[in-house]
């Protein structure tokens, strides 16, 4: 379902957009290229080495929290990730800029990270979801503030009807999810906390940097608890 939405604003392309789904292409392809190694595929091995796992992140390998986001657990996971990322991509970042928009991708990313920690630490999580639903979230806000309905848009039911996969669907990480969602709808409000403008550069990007710590601080204190 693509959202029926005006624009937001004004600005730049969506070469930002582009190159995210690019990179999470290219992993893949790289996964997939792999030789297997005992009973692992290509791309089981390309999991276990970048998802995300309570227990390694405790031991260290905290670049999990990020190459998880890039990472994914097949094509048909990779396609609908992919989909949800142009669809808000190319809405908010011609709207918000691509500072703004680089920075909100990887604070929703790291707050997925977070709520997958959270929620599920022992299971191995992968997957541009978490950054997915973080866009979602701040199109919403973004939306909202700027006076439209989400409903009348489709981004209301869009959501919902993700949110009830979410929940209903098996092996779904629904701390991802909803982390995500909570990182980029936190952020969105203060990119459009005015109507008529948003804040200085140095303030959104200072704000997703607190939105990134946060998360970051969180997923540690998850990790180290497990």
């Amino acid at each position: 379902m693509r959202p029926r939405v005006g624009v937001i604003g004004v600005g730049g392309g969506t070469q930002v957009t582009l190159a995210i789904i690019a990179v999470n292409v290219l992993v893949a392809l790289w996964a997939l290229a792999r030789p297997a190694s005992g009973r692992f595929t290509g791309e089981q091995l390309t999991r276990l080495d970048l998802g995300l796992l309570g227990r390694l992140v405790a031991d260290g390998e905290w670049y999990r929290l990020v190459t998880a986001g890039f990472t994914h657990g097949g094509l048909l996971h990779l396609a609908f990730n992919s989909i949800v990322i142009w669809q808000f991509g190319s809405l908010l970042e011609p709207a918000i800029g691509k500072p703004r928009f680089i920075a909100l991708y990887i604070a929703s990313l790291l707050a997925g990270s977070a709520g997958a920690l959270v929620l599920s630490p022992d299971a191995l999580t992968v997957g541009a979801s978490g950054a997915a639903f973080g866009l979602v979230g701040a199109a919403a806000v973004g939306l909202h503030r700027r006076g439209m309905n989400i409903w009348s848009s489709g981004i209301g039911m869009m959501l919902v009807i993700n949110l009830v996969i979410t929940f209903s669907v098996p092996g779904i990480s629904i701390g991802g999810h909803l982390g995500g969602l909570a990182g980029g709808a936190c952020l969105g409000a203060f990119y459009f906390w005015r109507r008529t403008g948003q804040p200085t550069l140095l303030l959104s990007l200072a704000a997703a940097a607190a939105v990134a710590s946060l998360a970051t601080g969180v997923a540690f204190l998850a990790a180290y608890s497990t």
